[in-house]
Order: C-alpha cells, then structure tokens, then sequence
C-alpha cells in the first residue's frame, strides 16, 4: 500500500485543531485514480467549515481542490491513464493532503502548458466566478455590476471575467490597498467598504445608477447595502459570508427596494454532472488562455504550515489565491 500524509479534524476550533497524519491508502477501486498532489488550493469555506460554522462528521479531513499527477487507474475509467496532470474542486472532502484517492469523474484534464500550481490557484474560484456570470446572472454588455471583496480571489476572477463581457465594474474591498488591487484586476472604481458612506459613493461613482447585479460575498456587513445600490428588478446575488451570514429576511423588503431579486447559489450544483463539470471548465480554460483571467496567488505555505496558511487568511493578510505544496 501507499502511505500519504493527509490533515485531519477531530474537533473544531482553532487553526492549530488541524493535524497532518500519516495514513495506507489503498489501491484505487472501479472508477478510481489515484493521485499525488502537487497543488492545493485554499477557498473560504475550509475555514468554515474547520471552525465548525459549517460542520462535518469527526473526524474529517478538509479542503475541496488541488491539481496533480495520476499515479495509478482502476478499473472502467476511460479517458485518464497514469501521468496525466488533473485538477478537481469537488471530489469530496480532503484535498489538504499528498496523495488521495478519487472519483475519475470529478477530475479535469489539465489543458497543454497550464502549471498545476497555476490550477490550484485558479480552478475553484474560476468556476465559481464561471456560474456567478454565465448562470445565475449572465453578465451583457453596458451592465452596472458591483463585486464585492473585489481583491479577493474569486473577485479579481469575477471583476475580470465581468469586465471582459463589455460591463461596468465597481468592485468593493476592506481597504485601500485592496482596492488598489481591485483596481489593477479590472475593475473600474474601487470602493472601500469600511467606510460608512461606502454605498453613497458606489452610486456617485455611476452618475447615480445603480446596479444591474450584485455579487455579494462578505455578507452580513454588505447586504443590506447591497439591496440598496441594485436597480429595480435587478439580482442581489448572495455567494459567501466572510464578515459572518446574512441575517434572516422579511421578503417584503424585496419588494420595498425595488421587486429584487435575491439568491443564495452554489459552485457544486452547477457542475454536478460530469458532462456539465467538464463543459464549464473548458469555458474557464478558454478564458484564461485568452488572458481574461489570471492566478493570482498571494502567498505560498507548504501542507505542514497549514495552520500558518489559515491564520493568514482568517486575518485578512493576504490577497488573491493561497496555495499549499505537499
């Protein structure tokens, strides 16, 4: 058998609950491939779900995306051989780790010249901008739309993507030196939403229109300010909560700011056929070898620094993509 190191939760809590152990991965079952992981990539919700605000059965492994090269094939799987470079985001919960086991279906051929680190960094949140403006709002020439946490790593991907598909781009961000970083991924003003007057000076900075969408991502902090700066019959699209969630909502309010529309949707349903998954990456690939997009990473940490890895995001350290190395 193979050993991998792999990290694992038997609480939560804490950065420092997280432990890397050494475990036998056995060989790779019908439909399976095994992997060793060069690449691991960091979302937000690892941190939610370590935490326990999203919770998991103990003990639990974590993260959901890294790329890496094939090692071994089981039986029935078409299409993959060993030595292909593959990258996932959704193959079930463990991704903090150097070599894994998988489902061959939840796995994406890396495009010729594409670097793993490169996917790491990129492939979750690209996907998840993906849907945010092919799907839940498809983003049309001459829209108003606001990002915010514009200098994260999904919204530099976002107001890129957005921008590319002939929109006007106000991305928000928690300080000034992200919103400088904001501004070089594409966006056309960047607003600094610790400020009080942040939803004053959005619409000052449209001529006093608002948006056709909002793409919201911090959620409790920006929410309600995001009702306010949609356009009547517009989309307030709720993806994330990293100032913590958004409190519950009397839908007559919708009504009150303009017949809005409000969502709540998810990167995993929008690629949860194989077909569907591997159709949406090609979307992504092709965008990024047109140079819309780039992987902006922010800061490197080996797996053994994970703890590290999650203290500087919690702390807001870091912009861009966080990436992890076996």
């Amino acid at each position: 058998m193979t050993q991998a190191r792999a990290v694992q939760l038997t609480e939560f809590g804490a950065p420092d609950v997280m432990k890397l152990v050494t475990h036998e991965l056995a060989a790779p079952a019908a439909g399976e491939v095994q992997l060793r992981q060069t690449a691991i990539g960091f979302n937000y919700v690892d941190v939610y779900q370590r935490s326990g605000r999203y919770a998991l059965p103990t003990p639990t492994g974590l993260g959901h995306e890294a790329a890496g090269v094939i090692e071994a094939v089981g039986p029935g799987v078409d299409g993959l051989r060993v030595g292909d470079h593959v990258v996932y985001m959704n193959a079930g919960i463990g991704a903090y780790a150097d070599r894994r086991t998988v489902s061959a279906n939840k796995l994406v051929k890396l495009p010729s010249g594409m670097d793993d680190e490169v996917a790491a960094a990129l492939f979750f949140k690209a996907m998840t901008a993906q849907y945010l403006v092919r799907k839940t709002y498809p983003v049309q020439k001459g829209d108003i739309v606001v990002v915010h946490a514009a200098a994260g790593g999904v919204g530099q991907i976002l107001s890129a993507w957005a921008k590319a598909l002939g929109a006007t781009v106000i991305g928000t961000a928690g300080s000034a030196a992200k919103c400088d970083v904001a501004l070089a991924a594409g966006c056309d003003v960047a607003i600094d939403y610790s400020n009080d007057d942040w939803v004053s000076r959005i619409v000052d900075a449209t001529g006093g229109k608002k948006a056709r969408v909002v793409y919201d991502s911090v959620g409790q902090h920006t929410f309600m300010g995001s009702l306010d700066i949609t356009v009547p019959f517009g989309y307030v699209v709720v993806y994330g909560a990293a100032s913590g969630p958004v409190p519950p909502l009397d839908t007559e309010l919708l009504n009150r700011k303009g017949c809005l529309y409000l969502t709540r949707p998810s990167v995993f349903p929008h690629n949860a056929e194989v077909q569907t998954l591997r159709a949406n990456a090609r979307d992504v690939f092709d965008v990024y070898a047109q140079g819309i997009i780039r992987a902006q990473i922010g800061a490197r940490f080996s797996l053994g620094d994970v703890v590290d890895a999650h203290r500087a995001a919690e702390s807001r350290a870091t912009t861009g993509a966080i990436v992890m190395t076996p």
